[in-house]
Protein backbone atom coordinates (compact mmCIF):
# COMPACT_ATOMS: atom_id res chain seq x y z
CA UNK A 1 0.00 0.00 0.00
CA UNK A 2 1.68 3.48 -1.29
CA UNK A 3 0.02 6.84 -2.03
CA UNK A 4 0.57 6.37 -5.85
CA UNK A 5 -1.66 2.78 -5.64
CA UNK A 6 -4.26 4.78 -3.04
CA UNK A 7 -4.02 8.00 -5.58
CA UNK A 8 -4.73 5.82 -8.64
CA UNK A 9 -7.56 4.15 -7.12
CA UNK A 10 -9.20 7.43 -6.32
CA UNK A 11 -9.11 8.83 -9.88
CA UNK A 12 -10.44 5.07 -11.05
CA UNK A 13 -13.15 5.59 -8.21
CA UNK A 14 -13.66 9.63 -9.31
CA UNK A 15 -14.27 7.92 -13.05
CA UNK A 16 -16.71 5.44 -11.94
CA UNK A 17 -18.79 8.08 -9.60
CA UNK A 18 -19.21 10.02 -12.63
CA UNK A 19 -20.39 7.63 -15.19
CA UNK A 20 -22.96 6.65 -12.47
CA UNK A 21 -23.92 10.31 -12.14
CA UNK A 22 -23.82 9.73 -15.99
CA UNK A 23 -26.39 7.30 -16.09
CA UNK A 24 -28.99 8.86 -13.98
CA UNK A 25 -28.65 12.05 -16.32
CA UNK A 26 -28.72 10.56 -19.70
CA UNK A 27 -31.28 7.92 -19.52
CA UNK A 28 -30.98 6.69 -22.96
CA UNK A 29 -27.55 5.43 -22.44
CA UNK A 30 -28.39 4.86 -18.85
CA UNK A 31 -27.71 1.19 -19.06
CA UNK A 32 -24.44 1.39 -20.58
CA UNK A 33 -22.98 3.85 -18.77
CA UNK A 34 -23.97 2.22 -15.43
CA UNK A 35 -22.01 -0.74 -16.35
CA UNK A 36 -19.08 0.92 -17.76
CA UNK A 37 -18.82 2.18 -14.43
CA UNK A 38 -17.38 -1.32 -13.38
CA UNK A 39 -14.60 -0.99 -15.66
CA UNK A 40 -12.19 1.67 -13.74
CA UNK A 41 -12.72 -0.18 -10.44
CA UNK A 42 -11.90 -3.60 -12.15
CA UNK A 43 -8.94 -2.17 -13.94
CA UNK A 44 -7.33 -1.04 -10.75
CA UNK A 45 -8.35 -4.12 -8.78
CA UNK A 46 -6.45 -6.21 -11.82
CA UNK A 47 -4.08 -4.03 -12.79
CA UNK A 48 -2.51 -2.43 -9.07
CA UNK A 49 -4.66 -4.75 -6.40
CA UNK A 50 -6.53 -4.18 -3.83
CA UNK A 51 -5.99 -1.19 -2.11
CA UNK A 52 -6.17 0.69 -5.52
CA UNK A 53 -9.56 -1.26 -5.35
CA UNK A 54 -10.40 -0.24 -2.15
CA UNK A 55 -9.61 3.00 -2.48
CA UNK A 56 -11.28 3.68 -5.62
CA UNK A 57 -14.72 1.93 -3.85
CA UNK A 58 -14.36 4.68 -1.24
CA UNK A 59 -13.88 7.40 -3.21
CA UNK A 60 -16.95 6.94 -5.81
CA UNK A 61 -19.27 6.24 -3.02
CA UNK A 62 -17.83 9.42 -0.89
CA UNK A 63 -18.35 11.32 -4.53
CA UNK A 64 -21.72 9.81 -5.51
CA UNK A 65 -23.04 10.54 -2.01
CA UNK A 66 -21.36 14.13 -1.90
CA UNK A 67 -22.73 14.87 -5.91
CA UNK A 68 -25.71 12.63 -5.96
CA UNK A 69 -27.37 11.23 -2.43
CA UNK A 70 -26.33 8.65 0.06
CA UNK A 71 -29.32 6.80 -1.20
CA UNK A 72 -27.73 6.74 -4.92
CA UNK A 73 -24.55 6.51 -3.67
CA UNK A 74 -25.98 2.98 -1.55
CA UNK A 75 -27.14 1.77 -4.34
CA UNK A 76 -24.22 2.15 -6.71
CA UNK A 77 -21.98 0.45 -4.27
CA UNK A 78 -24.04 -2.44 -4.27
CA UNK A 79 -24.90 -2.94 -7.58
CA UNK A 80 -21.41 -1.93 -9.31
CA UNK A 81 -19.07 -0.95 -6.64
CA UNK A 82 -18.56 -3.78 -4.59
CA UNK A 83 -19.15 -6.63 -7.35
CA UNK A 84 -16.70 -5.03 -9.30
CA UNK A 85 -13.77 -5.08 -6.59
CA UNK A 86 -14.84 -8.27 -5.29
CA UNK A 87 -14.11 -9.76 -8.21
CA UNK A 88 -11.10 -8.39 -9.09
CA UNK A 89 -9.83 -9.51 -5.83
CA UNK A 90 -10.65 -12.99 -6.39
CA UNK A 91 -9.05 -12.69 -10.23
CA UNK A 92 -5.77 -11.79 -7.96
CA UNK A 93 -5.82 -14.74 -5.44
CA UNK A 94 -3.27 -17.58 -6.34
CA UNK A 95 -1.81 -20.27 -4.53
CA UNK A 96 1.33 -22.71 -4.97
CA UNK A 97 -0.40 -25.71 -7.49
CA UNK A 98 1.44 -28.24 -4.88
CA UNK A 99 -0.94 -27.52 -2.00
CA UNK A 100 -4.28 -28.74 -4.92
CA UNK A 101 -1.81 -31.96 -5.63
CA UNK A 102 -0.22 -30.15 -8.75
CA UNK A 103 3.46 -29.58 -9.93
CA UNK A 104 5.98 -27.83 -7.02
CA UNK A 105 6.96 -25.05 -10.02
CA UNK A 106 3.11 -24.20 -11.08
CA UNK A 107 1.16 -21.73 -9.55
CA UNK A 108 -2.71 -22.06 -9.26
CA UNK A 109 -5.12 -19.26 -9.72
CA UNK A 110 -8.33 -19.12 -8.27
CA UNK A 111 -10.86 -20.39 -10.69
CA UNK A 112 -13.42 -18.56 -13.53
CA UNK A 113 -15.62 -20.50 -12.82
CA UNK A 114 -15.65 -19.81 -8.33
CA UNK A 115 -14.90 -16.21 -9.53
CA UNK A 116 -18.95 -16.25 -11.72
CA UNK A 117 -20.66 -18.00 -9.14
CA UNK A 118 -19.66 -15.11 -6.65
CA UNK A 119 -20.85 -13.01 -8.94
CA UNK A 120 -23.95 -14.17 -9.57
CA UNK A 121 -24.24 -14.49 -5.70
CA UNK A 122 -23.93 -10.54 -5.15
CA UNK A 123 -25.51 -9.44 -7.84
CA UNK A 124 -28.35 -11.12 -6.44
CA UNK A 125 -28.22 -9.80 -2.92
CA UNK A 126 -28.20 -6.18 -4.89
CA UNK A 127 -30.83 -6.72 -7.00
CA UNK A 128 -32.88 -7.89 -3.59
CA UNK A 129 -31.59 -4.82 -1.55
CA UNK A 130 -32.38 -2.83 -3.98
CA UNK A 131 -36.39 -4.01 -4.33
CA UNK A 132 -36.10 -3.67 -0.61
CA UNK A 133 -35.44 0.42 -0.90
CA UNK A 134 -37.54 0.68 -3.57
CA UNK A 135 -40.18 -0.91 -2.42
CA UNK A 136 -40.66 -3.44 -4.69
CA UNK A 137 -43.97 -5.82 -4.85
CA UNK A 138 -47.70 -6.19 -6.04
CA UNK A 139 -48.38 -2.81 -5.16
CA UNK A 140 -45.71 -0.97 -7.37
CA UNK A 141 -46.47 -3.61 -10.27
CA UNK A 142 -49.99 -3.26 -9.99
CA UNK A 143 -49.59 0.61 -10.13
CA UNK A 144 -46.96 0.39 -13.24
CA UNK A 145 -49.20 -1.52 -15.12
CA UNK A 146 -52.63 -0.13 -14.43
CA UNK A 147 -50.43 3.74 -15.87
CA UNK A 148 -49.29 1.51 -19.18
CA UNK A 149 -52.70 -0.13 -19.95
CA UNK A 150 -54.39 3.30 -19.04
CA UNK A 151 -52.22 4.69 -21.65
CA UNK A 152 -52.95 2.56 -23.71
CA UNK A 153 -56.38 2.96 -23.86
CA UNK A 154 -56.09 6.46 -24.45
CA UNK A 155 -54.56 5.42 -27.59
CA UNK A 156 -56.84 2.79 -28.51
CA UNK A 157 -60.58 3.50 -26.41
CA UNK A 158 -62.54 0.83 -28.33
CA UNK A 159 -59.92 -1.51 -26.64
CA UNK A 160 -61.03 -3.43 -23.21
CA UNK A 161 -58.93 -4.66 -20.58
CA UNK A 162 -60.07 -8.01 -19.68
CA UNK A 163 -59.56 -8.15 -15.63
CA UNK A 164 -58.39 -12.15 -15.36
CA UNK A 165 -55.59 -10.84 -18.16
CA UNK A 166 -54.88 -7.80 -15.94
CA UNK A 167 -53.98 -9.95 -13.18
CA UNK A 168 -52.36 -11.84 -15.28
CA UNK A 169 -50.01 -9.46 -16.59
CA UNK A 170 -49.11 -8.19 -13.36
CA UNK A 171 -48.48 -11.71 -11.54
CA UNK A 172 -46.20 -12.12 -14.58
CA UNK A 173 -44.33 -8.79 -14.40
CA UNK A 174 -43.99 -9.08 -11.40
CA UNK A 175 -41.30 -12.06 -11.16
CA UNK A 176 -39.66 -11.46 -14.58
CA UNK A 177 -38.50 -7.73 -14.09
CA UNK A 178 -36.33 -9.17 -11.21
CA UNK A 179 -35.28 -12.15 -13.38
CA UNK A 180 -34.16 -10.09 -16.45
CA UNK A 181 -32.81 -7.08 -14.53
CA UNK A 182 -30.38 -9.78 -12.48
CA UNK A 183 -29.41 -11.73 -15.52
CA UNK A 184 -28.85 -8.28 -17.43
CA UNK A 185 -26.66 -7.18 -14.72
CA UNK A 186 -24.65 -10.27 -13.99
CA UNK A 187 -23.89 -9.82 -18.02
CA UNK A 188 -23.02 -6.88 -18.46
CA UNK A 189 -20.63 -7.26 -15.36
CA UNK A 190 -19.28 -10.12 -16.83
CA UNK A 191 -18.33 -8.42 -20.18
CA UNK A 192 -17.00 -5.21 -18.01
CA UNK A 193 -14.31 -7.76 -16.53
CA UNK A 194 -13.93 -9.24 -19.39
CA UNK A 195 -12.97 -5.94 -21.25
CA UNK A 196 -10.78 -4.41 -18.24
CA UNK A 197 -9.01 -8.21 -18.05
CA UNK A 198 -7.96 -7.73 -21.64
CA UNK A 199 -6.81 -3.91 -21.56
CA UNK A 200 -5.00 -4.87 -18.31
CA UNK A 201 -3.11 -8.07 -20.03
CA UNK A 202 -2.30 -5.63 -23.11
CA UNK A 203 -0.96 -2.96 -20.91
CA UNK A 204 1.43 -6.08 -18.92
CA UNK A 205 0.08 -5.00 -15.35
CA UNK A 206 -1.95 -7.51 -15.19
CA UNK A 207 -1.39 -10.18 -12.10
CA UNK A 208 -3.42 -12.72 -13.12
CA UNK A 209 -2.23 -14.59 -17.26
CA UNK A 210 -4.86 -14.39 -19.66
CA UNK A 211 -7.22 -17.61 -19.47
CA UNK A 212 -8.24 -19.22 -22.36
CA UNK A 213 -12.46 -18.53 -21.46
CA UNK A 214 -14.10 -21.06 -23.99
CA UNK A 215 -12.42 -24.19 -22.13
CA UNK A 216 -12.30 -22.20 -18.63
CA UNK A 217 -15.40 -20.79 -18.19
CA UNK A 218 -17.77 -23.22 -16.71
CA UNK A 219 -20.36 -22.72 -13.51
CA UNK A 220 -19.71 -24.34 -10.25
CA UNK A 221 -21.37 -27.83 -9.70
CA UNK A 222 -22.85 -26.22 -6.41
CA UNK A 223 -24.36 -23.32 -8.37
CA UNK A 224 -27.01 -25.69 -9.86
CA UNK A 225 -28.62 -26.79 -6.86
CA UNK A 226 -29.01 -22.93 -5.49
CA UNK A 227 -30.53 -22.31 -9.31
CA UNK A 228 -33.32 -25.15 -8.62
CA UNK A 229 -33.78 -23.97 -5.19
CA UNK A 230 -34.51 -20.39 -7.15
CA UNK A 231 -36.70 -22.23 -9.04
CA UNK A 232 -38.68 -23.84 -6.86
CA UNK A 233 -38.95 -20.65 -4.96
CA UNK A 234 -40.85 -18.90 -7.65
CA UNK A 235 -44.22 -21.48 -6.67
CA UNK A 236 -44.14 -20.42 -3.40
CA UNK A 237 -46.02 -16.87 -3.79
CA UNK A 238 -44.81 -13.52 -2.37
CA UNK A 239 -41.59 -12.48 -0.99
CA UNK A 240 -40.48 -16.21 -1.87
CA UNK A 241 -41.48 -16.07 -5.28
CA UNK A 242 -39.41 -12.97 -5.72
CA UNK A 243 -36.57 -13.92 -4.53
CA UNK A 244 -36.55 -17.18 -6.32
CA UNK A 245 -36.52 -15.37 -9.21
CA UNK A 246 -33.96 -13.12 -8.88
CA UNK A 247 -32.06 -16.11 -8.55
CA UNK A 248 -33.48 -17.71 -11.41
CA UNK A 249 -32.17 -14.66 -13.49
CA UNK A 250 -28.59 -14.23 -11.91
CA UNK A 251 -27.42 -17.91 -11.77
CA UNK A 252 -29.25 -18.59 -14.95
CA UNK A 253 -27.22 -15.94 -16.88
CA UNK A 254 -23.95 -17.66 -15.37
CA UNK A 255 -24.95 -21.13 -16.45
CA UNK A 256 -25.98 -19.12 -20.34
CA UNK A 257 -22.74 -17.50 -20.30
CA UNK A 258 -20.78 -21.01 -19.52
CA UNK A 259 -23.13 -22.45 -22.43
CA UNK A 260 -22.11 -19.77 -24.82
CA UNK A 261 -18.20 -20.25 -23.61
CA UNK A 262 -18.93 -24.20 -24.29
CA UNK A 263 -20.38 -23.80 -27.77
CA UNK A 264 -17.17 -21.60 -28.37
CA UNK A 265 -15.18 -24.24 -27.22
CA UNK A 266 -16.65 -27.05 -29.14
CA UNK A 267 -16.85 -25.52 -32.22
CA UNK A 268 -13.37 -24.52 -32.34
CA UNK A 269 -11.23 -25.86 -35.35
CA UNK A 270 -14.68 -25.99 -37.53
CA UNK A 271 -15.20 -24.08 -41.05
CA UNK A 272 -19.16 -23.07 -39.97
CA UNK A 273 -17.79 -21.96 -36.85
CA UNK A 274 -18.33 -18.05 -36.80
CA UNK A 275 -21.88 -18.44 -39.31
CA UNK A 276 -22.79 -20.77 -36.28
CA UNK A 277 -22.02 -18.73 -33.50
CA UNK A 278 -23.25 -15.89 -35.06
CA UNK A 279 -26.31 -17.55 -35.93
CA UNK A 280 -26.67 -18.35 -32.27
CA UNK A 281 -26.18 -15.10 -30.86
CA UNK A 282 -28.87 -13.41 -32.98
CA UNK A 283 -31.46 -15.93 -32.13
CA UNK A 284 -30.68 -15.77 -28.08
CA UNK A 285 -31.28 -11.77 -28.66
CA UNK A 286 -34.60 -12.47 -30.70
CA UNK A 287 -35.76 -15.65 -29.10
CA UNK A 288 -36.34 -17.28 -26.15
CA UNK A 289 -36.19 -20.74 -27.12
CA UNK A 290 -32.17 -20.69 -28.45
CA UNK A 291 -31.58 -19.53 -25.59
CA UNK A 292 -33.06 -21.69 -22.99
CA UNK A 293 -31.41 -24.98 -24.89
CA UNK A 294 -27.62 -22.94 -24.72
CA UNK A 295 -28.77 -22.78 -20.75
CA UNK A 296 -28.97 -26.56 -21.03
CA UNK A 297 -25.88 -26.48 -22.28
CA UNK A 298 -23.94 -24.58 -19.64
CA UNK A 299 -26.27 -26.64 -17.03
CA UNK A 300 -25.31 -30.17 -18.86
CA UNK A 301 -21.22 -29.02 -18.40
CA UNK A 302 -20.00 -27.90 -14.90
CA UNK A 303 -16.62 -27.69 -13.78
CA UNK A 304 -13.71 -26.13 -12.47
CA UNK A 305 -10.83 -25.08 -14.54
CA UNK A 306 -7.60 -23.99 -12.63
CA UNK A 307 -4.99 -21.96 -14.54
CA UNK A 308 -1.61 -23.00 -13.39
CA UNK A 309 1.37 -20.70 -14.33
CA UNK A 310 4.86 -21.10 -13.80
CA UNK A 311 6.61 -20.03 -10.54
CA UNK A 312 8.38 -16.37 -11.14
CA UNK A 313 11.80 -18.19 -10.11
CA UNK A 314 11.07 -21.64 -11.63
CA UNK A 315 11.86 -22.58 -15.42
CA UNK A 316 8.94 -24.21 -16.94
CA UNK A 317 6.39 -24.34 -19.85
CA UNK A 318 3.83 -22.05 -20.31
CA UNK A 319 0.78 -22.01 -18.45
CA UNK A 320 -2.12 -24.78 -18.65
CA UNK A 321 -5.52 -25.41 -17.50
CA UNK A 322 -5.88 -28.32 -14.85
CA UNK A 323 -9.61 -29.47 -14.89
CA UNK A 324 -11.33 -31.04 -11.92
Amino acid sequence: MNFKRLLTGALAGLTAALLALGASAQLSFSALLYAASALPILLVGLGWGNAAAISAVFTAAAFGAAAGSPTFALMMTLVTLIPAGWISHLANLARPAAELGGPEHLTAWYPLSDILLHLCGLVTLAVIVTGYMIGYGPELIGQMVDALFGSFAQQQPDFTFNDTATAQTKSLLLLMLPAIQGAMWVLMLFAAYYIAARIVNASGRALRPREDIPSALRMNRNAIFVFLAGLAATFFGGVPAMIGATVVGTFGAGFLLSGFAALHFRTRGKDWRLPALVLCYLASIVLMLPAFFILVVGLSDTRKAIALTPNKNADAPQSTDKKT
